[in-house]
């Protein structure tokens, strides 16, 4: 009531002060009646649904949207993230009632120095920015794009503690090639096509220099860390060591220049990750050349086999472009002798006593194209020299997934290992036992991997601070649940996962001789911790969302 009275609003509200508690219980009796009130309805009214209750508090009420969102993280993730935001995005235009953070656009070059200002919050620690030209396996979604950035910093929030006056959520509207958006009479973004070349870089170029300017704290960040996580634990799951990385032969589905991820900016590195499929082959190949015996130039170790649109890719592939180049496969005594340039994914995996092919112990699916993994591709996993095949289906959203979990314990059997990037129900065995439908989410390391990189004052993110970030992860899992097919821990412990994870990187940082502190972190008291010293630290420095005074009763 003091509030009431110093603010001049006693009168314009309802006489009775509720508690934040009070107003905590009221919204999820409120979306629990409209869980009641959907069912049977189609999964895709359900899950707008709950997005647009989840928006409108968010609208209303920040501090109270995240603490229901920490609270409830397992079951509003799928929402505010991946699979819906997908969802979200293709269907924006029509779902937009106010904008959350900035729209930079081709028609704003030459301005973008004086828009940065025009942002409220004097500090921003996390950017997150997309030109929506690779949204999800969905493609191009001009500024419908812009749902990623914020559902991406809402995760940073909720597992990182992030304070959410400090996070930006950045839309770089360079039109469109999807003709689709540009006859749709409500769509929001350039009505024009999709710059290239020259022309494109020059407004990434002005819009990084203007975020420089300003904010000169940020960093690029991949997220194929959770899908090396994942693999690392394929391997624990067959029972060997982690050094047996170096042997695990990988099929990958759809490493082409195919989606240009979302990216956030965390200190001073400008350049776009090329591929996310790139993305995850590169960190996984550093992991292996980390690994003790092997010869660290990389020459004459390639444990995979990557396919594209056109087939396996090989030496005599014309053109091929040079990200991809080092994973081509060649013609020496160690390679397969009936593969050929262009090989199809079954010609690769499938073997019989006259032809010996690859016999993968992972097949890694980052294609975008669903179903891609049909019954003949998994039926030929069941000929993998691994004792628990591990299929990994991380194309998102769920539609995109390279298959389901209940075809690959069905095809390839109940010893299999699956991961997705969308959210699967686990599948009932025989006996009574359970095939995990693990979900490789990203959200499990890139709040960590942020929040270690700001705390630790590092100026780059380095692969040994992205590997450290994965092995533990990888570590999180006890052997127990390794054994039952488990790779990924519960999203309920997302804020304990993210402390472990944040540690770990500002323990690497501080051993590559990069932690040069914050404000109130001095790089000296980081060197001098200890590991539980450090995952504490990490833990204290999260963002809780409680009531602040808005008036001093003094």
């Amino acid at each position: 009531m003091t509030e009431r009275d110093r603010l001049g609003l006693r009168g314009l509200l309802p006489p009775r002060v509720m508690s934040f508690e009070q107003q905590y219980d009221r919204f999820i009796n409120s979306f629990r009646s409209l869980e009641h009130n959907t069912r049977g309805e189609p999964d895709t009214i359900v899950a707008l649904a709950k997005w647009r209750i989840l928006n409108r508090l968010h609208d209303r009420n920040e501090t109270l949207y995240y603490r229901v969102l920490i609270d409830n993280i397992k079951d509003f993730a799928p929402i505010i993230y991946t699979p819906t935001v997908g969802l979200v995005c293709e269907n924006y235009s029509g779902l937009f009632r106010r904008p959350r953070g900035m729209y930079f656009s081709a028609k704003d070059k030459g301005e973008m120095m004086s828009m940065i200002y025009n942002w409220p919050a004097d500090k921003v620690d996390m950017i997150v920015v997309t030109d929506g030209s690779r949204i999800l396996g969905l493609g191009d979604l001009g500024v419908q794009g812009i749902g990623i950035p914020i559902g991406k910093l809402d995760v940073y929030v909720a597992a990182a503690g992030i304070n959410p006056q400090k996070v930006l959520p950045i839309m770089l509207d360079v039109g469109t090639n999807n003709t689709k958006l540009l006859e749709d009479k409500l769509y929001l973004g350039l009505r024009q096509p999709r710059l290239e070349g020259e022309e494109y870089l020059s407004v990434v170029d002005e819009f990084m220099e203007a975020v420089h300017a300003r904010w000169p704290k940020a960093v690029v960040q991949g997220t194929a860390g959770v899908a090396l996580a994942g693999l690392l634990g394929a391997v624990r799951a067959q029972g060997r060591p982690l050094t047996d990385f170096t042997k695990q032969k990988i099929v990958v589905v759809g490493a082409g220049r195919y989606f240009l991820p979302k990216v956030c900016f965390l200190r001073s590195n400008s350049s776009l990750e090329s591929s996310a499929g790139i993305g995850v082959l590169n960190m996984a190949k550093q992991a292996m050349l980390r690994m003790p015996g092997i010869n660290r130039s990389g020459e004459g170790h390639n444990q995979f086999w990557v396919l594209d649109k056109d087939g396996l890719i090989t030496k005599a592939r014309k053109g091929l472009d040079p990200a991809v180049a080092r994973y081509a496969r060649g013609f020496g005594p160690e390679e397969v002798q009936d593969l050929h340039e262009g090989a199809s994914l079954v010609e690769v995996l499938y073997t019989d006593h006259q032809v010996r092919k690859v016999k993968p112990h992972v097949l890694l699916g980052l294609s975008g194209v669903g179903g891609i993994f049909n019954e003949e591709v998994l039926k030929a996993m069941k000929e993998s020299d691994s004792p628990c095949p591990a299929i990994f289906a991380m194309s998102n959203p769920t539609t995109k997934a390279e298959c389901t979990p209940e075809d690959v314990f069905k095809y390839v059997g109940e010893n299999a290992v699956f991961a997705s990037g969308s959210p699967f129900s686990n599948v009932t065995l025989g006996n009574g036992r359970q095939g995990y439908a693990n979900q490789a989410n990203n959200m499990y390391l890139f709040p960590g991997i942020g929040l270690g990189a700001l705390l630790s004052g590092a100026r780059h993110i380095t692969d040994g601070m992205l590997q450290s970030a994965a092995e533990c992860l990888a570590s999180y899992i006890t052997d127990d649940e390794i054994r039952k097919g488990i790779l990924f821990p519960s999203i309920s412990s997302i804020r304990h996962i993210t402390a472990r994870v944040g540690a770990a990187v500002v323990r690497a940082a501080v051993d590559e001789d990069l932690a040069e502190g914050r404000c109130d972190v001095d790089a000296r008291d980081l060197k001098s911790m200890t590991e539980a010293d450090t995952v504490d630290l990490v833990a204290r420095k999260m963002w809780y969302p409680i009531y602040s005074p808005l008036v001093n009763d003094k």
